[in-house]
């Protein structure tokens, strides 16, 4: 067998030593057990406490309890927001909704027509002169080609009532402040949803963590003691977790400040449905410049997006009646029914958690609590739920005393470098949006100068007002830019401008939606598998390599720590099933490996001895034989009697949409390669059938590495 970056089979057969160490002391007991100490006084206790009921926390509370795991989530507001914030689902987020009992569908089923979401309009105003547009689908996406599944435009908090309710099917409860009455400890804490619960400290107790809560029962403020194993802070970008853990954001700060307006219009939504639908809408006019968000033109409902200035500007100088007049400005006509429903302010930044794990593996972060994007390609809720996936099946083992305590460090080690990258992709991304309005002669780093300037020169030595007005004066000015005096063809500058921003549209350089390469294509160099090589490493993670911006095509390939890449397959014999993605083969409702193998001989030895070896860790592992097109019902019989005794595995035919381009050519491996994958979809070992001299030793050397049992810690 060739050498395995890291200490090839060396590595591997100190992981099965360890192994052995793991499987003699575990005897099978809870996570909870381990520190051996007693519970801190009468707390209710679980061995999982998820605090933020945001769509990361209650897809995470869904997957856990999927696993067996008993678990309860704190959310700190007595309502669930009706404020809409993300919006796009993107593929790989769909691929893990597909498994969460249908949820995909009901987003599909319950989202805008794709023909009104799918473009970026560049405009002097919603009923002015159109600058340019995007459109961001392209027929594989409708062809379901690299993905079984298309993205998605769907408002989060439409998103959070469809996940309840999946959670209420599986015996969740939401329950409020006034249901709890005035005790603090007769309610019980598994499969609740504990709204008005806001996190006030944390101490670690010998078996794990002690919260402290504040409830607020209307208006009376009641002290809550809850107690855990294991606690997640899923509590959103300003997380009261990463603080109380005492855990520092590494990035930039302060990109941007802006104001959120939620509004509805009925009369907007008919108007843009009939004459120039899409998702966003950046308008720049002399006198106002913002963007708008279209979650929903069918109900008239939209999210404007205004740069401010504090403290020349302050936010509470954003009225309702100040909302209303801004959006007059960018419509260009008065709409009848402009309705404000929220007005928020919010702080764009671009940084990541100096690590996501804490308190003696305690405590852990996911979502936005461990990373905050800015809002340029819809990369901080995606990554959060795919953050929430690799997580759960790691404690799902661990909690069940299957895997070491170790594997969580893999969390980390895994989901750290993919947002340092995706930091710097959505950077890129908001600084590829603002080349718009920089070719338009409004560079948004000019106001930015110009803010800092009137901070440091006149802050101290003249009223605010006066700040105030010598800013708006300067903006107003900029503003001009964009009048249509200048902004024409027949204007030298104009014309010169306006080539420029069509040149930029037109070589894909402005803001994006998709990044199939890097939603796709993104792999793990190190964690919970077996690594073939690593590739160059810089800061505290593995540097991912950035696709070229002008091509972002997604590759499919069977490198260990990449998604197992989606062909079509059927299941053999023929049966009611029907054709089904290869993703389909790792199920979602249990904690299960699959390996894929090529009907040969050598083949079949190399699986025989993974089920074996499943078995003496308490796994479970299904084997998928992958077979070539055309294969006869009547060959799969080989099956049955190379895998005799068991009978967990399943003969597929696979259906390439390329003549001649089979499954291990997609993968551009061979046929003697066996592929192990994770109950996340994601490949954790792959090698040759000739390159294994012992298969039951190889196999446990495996598994003790991706279940980190080579780590004596407890």
């Amino acid at each position: 067998m060739p050498s395995i970056a890291g200490g090839g089979r060396g590595r591997l057969f100190a992981a099965h030593r360890g192994a052995i160490w793991w499987l003699r002391r575990r005897q099978h007991r809870p996570f909870s057990s381990l520190a051996g100490g007693g519970r801190r006084g009468d707390a209710p206790h679980l061995p999982v406490l998820i605090v933020g009921a945001g769509p990361v926390g209650l897809y995470l509370s869904f997957l856990l309890t999927k696993f067996g795991i008993k678990c309860a989530v704190i959310e700190k507001n007595v309502e669930f927001t009706r404020h809409p914030r993300a919006h796009f689902i993107n593929n790989r987020t769909m691929e893990i909704f597909r498994k969460l009992d249908g949820l995909a569908g009901d987003i599909e089923r319950s989202q805008p027509p794709v023909d009104l979401w799918r473009k970026f309009v560049y405009c002097t105003s919603l009923s002015g002169s159109v600058l340019g547009s995007v459109d961001h689908m392209k027929q594989e996406d409708f062809d379901k080609v690299i993905s079984p599944i298309s993205v998605a435009h769907f408002s989060q908090y439409k998103l959070v009532d469809l996940l309840l309710k999946k959670l209420e099917g599986i015996g969740f409860q939401t329950c409020f402040p006034s249901e709890i009455g005035n005790s603090t400890q007769d309610v019980g804490l598994e499969s609740k949803i504990l709204m008005g619960h806001e996190c006030t400290s944390l101490q670690q107790t010998d078996e794990g963590i002690l919260i402290g809560t504040s409830v607020n029962n209307g208006g009376r403020i009641l002290e809550r003691k809850l107690h855990c194993g294991m606690l997640l802070g899923t509590d959103g970008a300003r997380s009261t977790v990463r603080e109380l853990a005492g855990i520092s954001m590494e990035g930039e700060r302060d990109l941007q400040k802006l104001v959120s307006v939620h509004f509805l219009s009925r009369d907007l939504g008919r108007y843009l449905s009939s004459q120039r639908p899409g998702m966003l809408f950046f308008v720049f006019n002399p006198g106002a410049i913002g963007v708008l968000v279209a979650h929903d033109l069918e109900h008239g409902e939209f999210v404007l997006q205004i740069p401010f200035y504090p403290p020349q500007q302050m936010f509470e100088e954003f009225s309702a009646k100040v909302c209303e007049q801004i959006i007059v400005k960018l419509v260009g006509w008065e709409p009848a029914d402009v309705q404000v429903l929220d007005i928020k302010p919010w702080a764009m930044h671009a940084e990541v958690a100096e690590k996501y794990i804490s308190c003696n593996n305690r405590v852990v972060l996911v979502g936005d609590a461990a990373h905050r994007f800015p809002p340029a390609g819809g990369f901080g809720m995606n990554t959060g739920v795919q953050d929430a996936h690799n997580l759960a099946w790691k404690l799902g083992l661990m909690l069940n005393g299957v895997a070491s305590p170790s594997i969580l460090q893999t969390y980390e080690s895994e989901r750290r470098p993919v947002a340092i990258f995706n930091t710097e992709l959505s950077v890129d991304n908001f600084k590829a949006a603002m080349s718009i309005p920089a070719s338009l002669g409004l560079d948004p780093t000019v106001a930015n100068s110009v803010h800092q300037v009137i901070n440091r020169s006149l802050g101290s030595i003249i009223p605010r007002n006066v700040q105030k007005a010598v800013l708006e004066g300067l903006f107003s000015i900029g503003r001009a830019q964009v009048s249509d005096y200048i902004l024409n063809e027949k204007n030298p500058l104009g014309s010169l401008r306006l080539a420029r921003l069509r040149s930029i549209l037109d070589e894909g350089k402005s803001l994006q939606l998709q990044f199939p390469a890097e939603d796709l294509g993104f792999c793990y160099e190190e964690g919970a598998l077996v690594a073939e090589h690593c590739s160059q490493k810089t800061r505290k993670g593995v540097k991912l390599k950035h696709s070229k911006r002008a091509s972002r095509e997604y590759i499919p390939s069977a490198k260990v720590g990449s998604r197992l890449p989606h062909m079509l397959v059927r299941a053999l014999p023929a049966s009611s099933e029907g054709v089904f993605s290869t993703l389909d083969l790792v199920s979602m409702d249990k904690l299960e490996f699959v390996l894929i193998i090529a009907p040969l001989k050598e083949s079949y030895e190399v699986a025989r001895a993974t089920l074996k070896v499943a078995d003496e860790f308490k796994l479970s592992v299904k084997v998928c034989v992958m077979w070539p097109q055309g294969s006869a019902d009547v060959e799969v019989e080989e099956s049955r009697s190379e895998l005799a005794p068991w009978t967990t595995y399943v003969d597929v035919e696979a259906l390439p949409r390329v003549s001649g381009n089979s499954w291990w050519e997609m993968c551009r491996i061979s046929r003697k390669n066996v592929i192990l994958v994770r109950p996340d979809e994601h490949i954790a070992w792959r090698t040759e059938w000739d390159m294994v001299r012992d298969a039951d030793s190889e196999v446990r050397g495996v598994f003790s590495q991706i279940l980190c049992l080579n780590c004596h810690q407890v």
